[in-house]
């Protein structure tokens, strides 16, 4: 039967399309209308009272309407947006373009709020290894596009093979319970593992699968002595009381045995406020369903402009924008497109516009970085957010 996934061919023929696009298409063709119209991309307001949100998606975008007779302008892929920033713009004839709506969104909502949910655990984490693990609550078909937006908003490494192969990076994991389990031995299972890897995969034991988790960590390094790189806790919610409580015992026991190079590795139901909660014992965390089942970001595209005269529905603000923002203070002003460059409203400098031409004349003019590149300018840009 295969997996219920559209084609790659049938998106990129507008297939997937709500059916009044459709009906759209065959009214306005019915009369020869037609219309030049720029389209904006924007959120209203972002999830869970964001202050901002990672604009991710484009290069997905830029494939999909690659050969259509539009022109595109956007953010850079990696850039933060706020409530009511465009972030992407469309030109061309109605009926060229119209029936893509759908696809754009999804690609753009979806991406952009996975790669914001990464982004705020790593700002919480700090310098603390963040481990995209939530490829497994999704539908297989998009653990690529789940852990490359995670690793773009931050995240240090992705855990599914696939992904990290399109990535250009290696898949990082540690060990499951299933092997414990299967060995039904802790010792057995740490030999094992320990005989059958690679030197540079990180020895990182489990350690709640059958024992306390102090005497777990105990347990693992009498068996992988200074081979032991970390402890992982994994323990379900139903065990878990004061954790942190947990993970100060652990800490304590490793160090005063000489074992203070063996790091705290942290998974299961983390977000960026309980990597804050656990940042003085933790060091390093494994995040799952809290990014890959991220609040999308609820993008509308609209039109703004028919034949280049402003208009727009009600709500919303007609005109094409463009958002500047300030390099020596950060503060952003939304203009017309074809208003002069802003002077900065705190301090007075230039400021710099932050949506380019990116698509034009049937060929892409914006190439997108390597995602390695796309999170360094991700991490770049962490640097002066706050949660």
């Amino acid at each position: 039967m295969g997996f219920q996934v559209a084609s790659y061919e049938h998106i990129k023929q507008g297939r997937v399309t709500d059916v009044y696009f459709e009906r759209v298409k065959a009214a306005l063709s019915s009369k020869g209308i037609n219309p030049l119209v720029d389209m904006e991309v924007r959120a209203g307001s972002l999830p869970d009272e964001w202050k901002w949100a990672v604009f991710a998606g484009l290069e997905e975008v830029l494939d999909l309407v690659d050969g259509l007779p539009i022109e595109l302008r956007a953010m850079e892929e990696g850039e933060l947006f706020g409530p009511r920033e465009p972030v992407l713009s469309v030109r061309g004839r109605y009926l060229d373009f119209g029936v893509f709506e759908t696809a754009i969104l999804g690609l753009l909502c979806q991406a952009s709020g996975i790669a914001t949910s990464a982004a705020r655990c790593k700002l919480a984490a700090a310098d603390r290894t963040v481990i995209s693990f939530g490829a497994r609550r999704m539908h297989p078909t998009l653990a690529p596009m789940i852990e490359r937006n995670a690793f773009i908003g931050g995240c240090d490494g992705v855990a599914v093979v696939e992904s990290a192969e399109q990535l250009g990076e290696t898949a990082s994991g540690t060990m499951s319970h299933t092997l414990i389990l299967c060995a039904q031995d802790e010792r057995l299972a740490y030999e094992i593992f320990d005989a059958s890897m690679p030197p540079e995969v990180p020895r990182v034991a489990l350690i709640d699968t059958f024992q306390d988790e102090k005497f777990g960590a105990l347990f693992a390094a009498e068996v992988l002595g200074d081979r032991l790189a970390a402890v992982r806790l994994d323990t379900p919610g139903s065990r878990r009381g004061d954790f942190l409580r947990i993970m100060e015992e652990v800490r304590w026991e490793l160090d005063i045995r000489g074992f203070g190079h063996v790091k705290l590795f942290i998974s299961g139901n983390l977000d960026e406020y309980k990597i804050l909660e656990y940042n003085p014992l933790a060091d390093a965390y494994g995040v799952g369903t809290h990014i890959s089942n991220s609040p999308v970001v609820n993008f509308a595209m609209d039109i703004v402009q028919i034949d280049s005269k402003p208009l727009s529905k009600r709500g919303k603000e007609s005109g094409l924008k463009q958002v500047w923002r300030c390099s020596a203070d950060g503060a952003r002003v939304r203009t017309l497109a074809t208003g002069q460059a802003a002077s900065c409203p705190r301090c007075g400098s230039a400021m710099e516009p932050l949506i380019e031409d990116c698509y034009k004349d049937g060929r892409v003019i914006m190439q997108t970085p390597a995602p390695r590149d796309l999170r360094a300018r991700v991490l770049s840009k962490l640097e002066s957010a706050e949660l």
